[in-house]
């Protein structure tokens, strides 16, 4: 008998050491544009670096920014729900031709803080897996957060009434109905090309996060930032295909989803307290910057009656237009959800 358990546990051994070791998980990700802070300090070092060391090795990714695929942001979520890569980050306002209930994740001047913000995006979550799963074939797994869209400048801009006939690239589609309201002319352009566009005059003002236009240069072209969340908060939301995902234990559904909130969105809403700060301190040439830049950029701040306006525009245009745009029953979930943490109403 002792033998023969000898023989067996030495057989048994020999099929532990030939069996082949699972294998892990490696994910294939697209992310924001490469030039920006967040892609380059958030999500490549998440995929590349955390994601691996937090599990062990049973989880690592490969990304890619969008800009480096050659592809457009509204083309990101269609390509993930395709299957052609694992995981796709792009801003959420890129995708609402696909899903037009998605402008209601980040309206402008509803958040004029980063606590504010998080709670809005927090009321829209239910909503976001919603969409994820029935427009994109995809699972939501968490928000990525920029500091606020603001607007940069060629020329001298002192209030609402100065925008009046220029022509000014905004962040997403309700920003460009919100510019549109005020007397100026919404353009459609991307973001790598802004620069070249306030180069040669082909548009006044551009908006983007205050981060994103300090890092991709913005300030080498425009001489006024006017500090205003005019185009929101640049949400991106982080889907996996819906294939991809179920394809997971539960185990590891649960691994991937906590990883991605823990050291990834919870990072980024971290890093939006003090954020516009330190970017305007830069982007101004004030001695608290905390890099090197020669960057002079003139800061203005908007009046309490030019707030006071914007707000009353978006209220009685730029959301009514949005509800034309999308169904009743969003319109009632976007009301019981962001609506009430926003204390405003959509009349349907």
């Amino acid at each position: 008998m002792k033998k023969f358990t000898l023989c067996t546990a030495a057989l048994l051994g020999a099929a532990v050491l030939t069996a082949p070791a699972i294998a892990a998980e490696e994910f294939t990700a697209v992310g924001t544009w490469s030039s920006v802070f967040v892609y380059q300090k958030l999500e490549k070092p998440f995929w590349e670096e955390k994601l691996p060391a937090m599990t062990k090795g049973a989880f690592s990714g490969k990304i890619t920014s969008l800009d480096q695929m050659g592809i457009s942001g509204a083309d990101v979520y269609r390509m993930l729900g395709d299957g052609v890569f694992d995981v796709g980050t792009t801003i959420a306002d890129y995708a609402v031709g696909d899903a037009p209930e998605l402008e209601g994740l980040d309206v402008p001047l509803l958040a004029m803080t980063p606590s504010e913000a998080h709670k809005m995006v927090d009321a829209a979550k239910p909503m976001l897996k919603d969409i994820f799963r029935d427009r994109f074939n995809s699972e939501y797994l968490g928000v990525i957060v920029h500091p606020p869209q603001i607007m940069f400048c060629r020329d001298k801009i002192s209030s609402l009434d100065d925008l009046k006939g220029k022509k000014i690239r905004g962040s997403g589609r309700m920003t460009t109905k919100f510019l549109d309201a005020l007397g100026a002319e919404g353009v459609n352009i991307s973001f790598s090309e802004v620069p070249g566009s306030l180069e040669r005059g082909v548009i006044d003002c551009a908006i983007t996060g205050s981060g994103s236009g300090f890092s991709a240069g913005w300030w080498e072209v425009s001489s006024y930032v006017i500090n205003v969340p005019l185009g929101g908060w640049d949400t991106a939301v982080i889907a996996m295909n819906k294939d991809r995902f179920d394809g997971l234990s539960p185990d590891q559904q649960k691994t991937i989803k906590e990883a991605v909130v823990s050291d990834l969105e919870n990072v980024a809403w971290d890093g939006a307290d003090g954020g516009l700060e330190q970017d305007l301190a830069c982007l101004t040439g004030a001695d608290s910057c905390k890099v090197d830049t020669k960057s002079k950029m003139t800061l203005v701040e908007l009046s309490d009656a030019d707030m006071k306006k914007a707000r009353d525009v978006l209220i009685n245009v730029v959301l009514p237009d949005w509800a034309t745009r999308t169904t009743p029953e969003w319109v009632k979930r976007w009301n019981d959800s962001v609506g009430k943490v926003t204390d405003v109403s959509i009349a349907q």
